[in-house]
C-alpha cells in the first residue's frame, strides 16, 4: 500500500510575511482562509471559515513570493505536518502548518465556487 500526504487548498491570502533566509533562499509563511458553505437547519445558508497556517519555499513550483499580498487568490499544494513543542507555561503545545511543494495565484476573474 502506497502512504500519502497530500493537501490541495484553494483560498484566499489573510497575510503574508517573507524572509530571505541567506545563501539567496527565501521562505514565505502565510496564512489562507478557505470557506465551506452549508445550509443550516433553518434553511439558512451558513459560511465556516478555516485559517491555514502555510509554509513556502521559493524554488522550482513556487516562484514569484514577493509579488503575492492580501486578499489574493491562491491554490496551494503541499504536505500537511504536525509538531509537538514546549509552551511557555511548560505544557506540550501543537501546531499544524501546510508544507506547500506548488503555489498557483488564481485569476479575480474565476470566482471561487461554494457548494450548498
Amino acid at each position: 500500500m502506497e502512504q500519502l500526504n497530500k493537501v490541495i487548498l484553494r483560498g484566499i491570502i489573510g497575510s503574508i510575511r517573507i524572509q530571505d533566509v541567506g545563501n539567496s533562499k527565501v521562505v514565505a509563511r502565510l496564512t489562507v482562509a478557505t470557506n465551506l458553505a452549508y445550509s443550516g437547519q433553518d434553511g439558512c445558508c451558513i459560511i465556516e471559515t478555516t485559517w491555514h497556517n502555510i509554509t513556502a519555499w521559493e524554488g522550482y513550483e513556487i516562484q514569484g513570493l514577493d509579488k503575492l499580498g492580501k486578499g489574493d487568490q491562491v491554490e496551494i499544494i503541499g504536505r500537511l505536518r504536525n509538531q509537538r513543542y514546549i509552551g511557555e507555561d511548560g505544557g506540550d503545545r501543537y501546531s499544524a502548518e501546510i508544507l506547500a511543494s506548488k503555489l498557483t495565484t488564481l485569476s479575480d476573474d474565476e470566482p471561487m465556487m461554494y457548494q450548498v
